[in-house]
């Protein structure tokens, strides 16, 4: 292979377009972006070697030279043989978004390969949705490149121990991965597809918004294979898939290959996610266990759609995993056969919502311990519209995942706060008697019915809902619909409908009510009108997995032997409970202080000594507008989550107008937040979707200022239209005013420009501007430099969770040693290389207008000043054409000063 020097760019910490769909989702789960995943560590731990290589893959069957991007992490003793972990990435991003989890495993011991998949990142080649003959055996190559490599752990000759993870896309080929080369050793794939065909043509749907996603996040038709391309304008102009499509989809997915994947598999799938379904986990379980291999289950909180990606846990998993099968530790628990996260509503004493893990000793699969519900409704006649429109709406896959913050339409759902749409005329329902007591349904409920339709196209949308005894309050678990595509109904036919896997609580006097709908927003249903005809065969025969439950801790024996021991410790425990979840009382000299954060310190999970933020104090002022900078893994994510309330420090405190933030304090409703964008209702207007979300939050409507909040951002008569008619700058300000509701004293942006061309920038920049002017305050996480600076009043700076420096920008920019010599005429590069060895020069570069000239550290001003003017003279002396000198220092400039370049 031709090791080349890497191409490189300019640091970057966020994807930008539908691109960023879904590569966060991935990210969220295995990296320090989102908030874990992290390889910060001790002043004692070792340091990371890192070396980046683009390796030359030969070309491809288009013609085309491949060259793959590579970093190489390895820590602790170069001597040392060690397993080796190869990490992919989210379809749309890069080797950049996992490189904090190669950096962690590399300090556990492991030698790690992470690389950028053809037609990402720096690598070149087109997107061939992991081709066998492209991506797959880009990997199988990057195995022989590790098989080489002194430090990595053989098995046999060019035979290393290996294993591979990764989320999304990067999950995909760490299974296909396993099929093609039976070198690899264990695999711990991340809510990721079985088979693609299945996963983006369910029974025969065509889910139309998540494969146009697809597209866009690869950068359109052109960056991928020429039969892929053509595929895809096939299908979407014909509305469905054709045989040959799902052939060529099927032929690139795990299940082409499941009956040689027989290497222990942690398998980690997400319940809210309308892309890849818990489906598709089930069928690679099964096969891979019948394999004979061992295999985990675990069922995320979150997915593709938003919601709690659980990412300190999964981190755990995996790392245990490859500590048991990599490093063949028979001590480690790698954990239960199957895990569920329930979520338990809120948490009355601190308001959060409370998550809870449930266990099996084995995986149930998804038809486990069958009841039969049944259902009441006559035969019901109803509509397929004319071109399927106006669509139903179940949820907004892939753009609803921030839309009440944090969690999505599918957190809403599980808080019991319903928003999906089915029209009167469009759908049937069938309705169960309210439940005699709790059922749990965990696994995907079925029903036969009969259809009737005066069309030979057609497609039906079958949901499940939870209905309140008041009948009016319905909520469709994490916003899921089963499509199906009926053929040859016009004389009546039945049909098993197997409807979304899920894992939801129907609580005692609740009901269950079955829909069947003509049209779906993310999926395509045939033009032409029709009228259906359904009626029900059978009951609604729901799976409850029997052996999947929350186990309460037993009680120590000494309680039976001496209750009134345990009483008297038990009411000790529950006092000093008591204390330590009672909030601190308000500090009246914080009351006007938008924000204090004194010595705050969070350790990742299971560690003693890795910090994610380390002793962070700094103070933020009413006015101003606060730029939080750092290179990625700073600890900036965590941070802002802790002042958020979503997670606890281990040490120090936060507090906003005095009063100490804990997850549901009060005093959360005075700071408003925009994280990872927001999702919108596209037919509805931009002033009704912000009614909506706010009715949503259950608080008065005079509450919301609404038309202030509008004014600050100043989208105009652009309210009265539906948001698929906004620009990407214009959504982005609606999500703004979408955080500013209530006018919150304290407003928190994360990224708000991605995405914006440079006038849209602009215009942002005014909004943040025009709301801390009002004596608000704003905080903005962004990694557009030039932006910050023209934008903030003051910064922030953190690097490897710690404090660098705080201050107005202003200060922070003016501090510097560098100046510009501007040149009257060009200089030989001979020259600039005699500038930079003067006495007293750390460096000469070229630059815009001239020479850039940084001088080295003076102990005291007088000396500083003295360097300069003696700069001068040596210039002079040099003959360079000097037509000025001055200070020149940007924002960039002073980041990575500080950060000593580790950008």
């Amino acid at each position: 292979m031709d090791l080349r020097r890497p191409r490189t760019g300019a640091w970057k910490t966020a994807l930008r377009g539908p691109r960023r769909l879904f590569a966060a989702a991935a990210a969220v789960v295995v990296l320090a972006g989102a908030g874990t995943w992290t390889a910060l560590a001790s002043d004692d731990a070792p340091d990371v070697r890192r070396s980046d290589q683009r390796l030359d893959m030969g070309t491809s069957a288009e013609g085309r030279e491949v060259r793959i991007d590579t970093s190489y992490f390895t820590a602790g003793d170069p001597g040392e043989k060690r397993p080796a972990v190869l990490i992919g990435h989210g379809f749309g991003g890069s080797k950049n978004d996992v490189r904090e989890q190669a950096e962690k495993l590399a300090r556990a011991g492991y030698a790690v390969l992470t690389w950028s998949a053809r037609g990402f990142g720096a690598s070149t080649g087109r997107i061939g949705l992991n081709d066998p003959e492209g991506e797959v055996a880009d990997v199988r190559r990057l195995i022989d490149w590790l098989a080489e490599r002194p430090e990595v752990q053989l098995d046999k000759a060019g035979d290393p121990r290996v294993g591979l993870t990764g989320a999304s896309y990067g999950g995909a080929v760490s299974l296909l991965a396993a099929g093609y080369d039976r070198r690899v050793d264990a695999i711990a794939p991340l809510i990721t597809y079985w088979d693609l065909a299945d996963a983006l043509f369910p029974h025969g749907v065509f889910k139309k918004q998540w494969a146009g996603m697809f597209l866009s996040a690869g950068g359109g038709c052109d960056r991928f294979e020429k039969k892929l391309c053509e595929m895809y304008e096939r299908v979407a102009v014909a509305g469905k898939p054709d045989a040959k499509a799902r052939e060529l989809l099927s032929g690139r997915s795990p299940a082409a290959v499941g009956d040689r994947i027989k290497v222990p598999a942690l398998i980690v799938q997400g319940q809210t996610d309308s892309l890849f379904t818990l489906d598709q986990a089930d069928a690679m379980a099964k096969k891979i266990r019948g394999n004979h291999a061992p295999v985990s289950v675990d069922w995320i909180a979150g997915g593709h759609d938003g919601g709690d990606m659980e990412t300190d846990r999964v981190a755990g998993r995996v790392g245990t995993w490859f500590d048991r099968y990599l490093k063949d530790d028979k001590g480690v628990d790698t954990g239960p056969a199957f895990r569920v996260t329930r979520t338990g509503g809120i948490d009355s004493t601190d308001g959060a919502a409370t998550l809870r893990g449930a266990t099996g000793d084995r995986y149930p699969g998804l038809a486990n311990g069958v009841r039969e519900v049944p259902l009441a409704g006559r035969p019901q006649t109803f509509d397929n519209p004319a071109g399927a429109a106006p669509p139903a709406v179940s949820g907004l896959p892939g753009i609803g995942g921030a839309a009440g913050g944090g969690g999505g339409l599918s957190r809403l759902s599980s808080l019991g706060i319903g928003v999906s749409l089915d029209f009167p005329g469009q759908h049937a329902a069938f309705e169960s008697k309210p439940v005699p007591e709790d059922l749990r349904v965990t696994g995907a409920p079925t029903v036969r019915a009969h259809v009737k339709s005066d069309s030979e196209d057609t497609v039906l949308f079958g949901k499940v809902y939870d209905v309140g005894p008041d009948g009016e309050q319905k909520v469709l678990p994490a916003q899921l619909v089963a499509p199906v595509r009926v053929g040859g109904a016009v004389d009546g036919m039945d049909v098993d409908l197997k409807l979304p896997a899920v894992d939801h609580e129907l609580k005692k006097g609740h009901r269950l009510r079955l829909v069947l709908a003509s049209t779906d927003l993310g999926y395509a249903s045939p033009a032409e009108p029709a009228a259906y005809t359904v009626s029900l065969k059978s009951g609604l025969k729901v799976p409850t997995a029997p052996g999947v439950d929350t186990a309460a801790a037993p009680l120590p024996a000494w309680v039976w032997w001496l209750p009134l021991t345990g009483a008297v410790l038990a009411a000790a425990l529950l006092v000093l409970g008591r204390r330590r979840t009672t909030a601190p009382a308000p500090d009246p000299q914080l009351a006007e202080v938008p924000l204090q954060i004194t010595d705050l310190s969070k350790r990742y999970a299971k560690s003693t000594d890795r910090y994610a933020v380390r002793d962070l104090s700094f103070r933020v002022e009413k006015g101003q507008v606060l730029g939080l900078l750092g290179p990625n893994g700073a600890g900036k994510t965590t941070t802002l989550r802790m002042l958020m309330g979503l997670i606890a420090p281990d040490a120090g405190e936060i507090r906003v107008f005095g009063r100490a933030i804990r997850p549901g304090a009060p005093v959360l409703s005075r700071v408003g937040a925009f994280v990872e964008g927001a999702g919108f209702l596209p037919h509805l207007s931009g002033r009704e979707n912000l009614e909506l979300y706010w009715k949503a939050t259950g608080r008065p409507p005079e509450d919301a200022h609404l038309d202030e909040a509008l004014e600050i951002a100043g989208l105009g008569d652009a309210l009265s239209r539906a948001v698929r008619t906004y620009s990407q700058g214009m959504r982005q300000r609606l999500a703004i005013a979408q955080a500013m509701l209530g006018l919150p004293d304290l407003l928190i942006l994360d990224e708000p420009t991605n995405g914006l061309d440079p006038p849209q920038i602009r215009e942002m920049r005014g909004v943040m501007i025009r709301y801390a002017a009002a004596g608000r305050t704003v905080i903005v996480s962004s990694h557009l430099l030039s932006e910050v600076e023209q934008t903030c009043t003051h910064l922030v700076v953190m690097d490897r969770g710690r404090l660098v420096q705080a201050g107005p920008v202003d200060e922070i920019v003016g501090s510097g040693d560098t100046l510009l010599v501007g040149l009257a005429a060009d200089v030989p590069d001979p020259l600039v290389e005699k500038v930079a060895a003067l006495p007293g020069v750390a460096s000469a570069v070229r630059a815009e207008g001239g020479l850039l000239v940084r001088l080295a550290p003076a102990d005291d001003a007088d000396q500083a000043g003295s360097a300069a003017s003696r700069l001068l003279v040596e210039l002079v002396r040099l003959d360079v054409p000097v037509e000025a000198v001055g200070p020149h220092r940007r924002l960039e400039d002073a980041f990575l000063t500080l950060i000593g370049g580790t950008a």
